[in-house]
């Protein structure tokens, strides 16, 4: 992978991000994902940021490498801290993370937040606490992709300001509104596999010991959701 072969995973990613918007790419890592879109000539300009060292250099040598210094500020700081109002941000994209981790970093600064029109996000795990996120602060799913990459299952959540209230049913929370809908075959891989590992777990917990209710109820809920889902 480099700036002018992006992986499925975030070539999926930037196909979210509208034509001509300026982006904020958190938690950038080598910076592949907004030269690859400036240099596709998708948006007129990013922002890179990087909280840990390391990556910080490499984003910023990328970017100077091909004479984009212009183009994308590659910044060193935490979440969308970043961002300043004059950069106008339209577009958030925050890949490759926890889906906790991306929801504390959008809780965070939420001010930032402000007049930005949808973010981009690719979770590696826990899709759900992004759904939640967009319950509680009014933002909207206007779309959902998953897809399987080097023997992974990545999902990808796109959402809007809402000026209604926002509002998922348990099942649209855990599986995605626009997912369970569609149910393709990967999303059927991904959770057959979740409903045997959490049967197995529900198993283990009712042999044991010592009987934990609140679990054994949390794990009941989320098979008996699948189970109807799946059907």
């Amino acid at each position: 992978m480099n700036e002018q072969q992006l992986s499925e995973r975030l070539e999926k990613v930037v196909s979210y991000v509208p034509v001509g918007s300026r982006i904020a790419d958190i938690g950038s890592d080598h910076a592949y994902l907004p030269c690859y879109a400036v240099q596709q000539g998708q948006v007129e300009f990013a922002i890179a940021g990087e909280v840990v060292e390391g990556p910080f250099q490499s984003a910023t040598k990328q970017v100077r490498s091909l004479g984009l210094t212009e183009e994308i500020a590659v910044r060193k700081g935490d979440g969308l801290a970043v961002m300043e109002p004059e950069d106008a941000i339209e577009t958030i994209v925050i890949a490759g993370m926890g889906g906790a981790l991306i929801r504390s970093i959008l809780e965070a600064d939420a001010a930032k937040l402000v007049g930005v029109k949808r973010v981009v996000l690719q979770p590696n795990i826990a899709a759900h606490q992004l759904r939640e996120w967009g319950e509680v602060n009014q933002w909207a799913l206007t779309a959902e992709a998953i897809l399987r990459e080097d023997n992974k299952i990545y999902e990808i959540l796109v959402l809007e300001p809402s000026e209604n209230k926002v509002v998922y049913s348990d099942a649209e929370r855990l599986l995605g509104p626009f997912l369970m809908r569609e149910k393709s075959a990967v999303f059927q891989t991904k959770w057959e596999h979740e409903l045997s590992n959490w049967k197995g777990i529900q198993a283990k917990i009712d042999a044991s010991n010592v009987k934990n209710a609140a679990k054994l109820a949390e794990l009941d809920a989320k098979i008996r959701i699948i189970e109807d889902v799946l059907r």
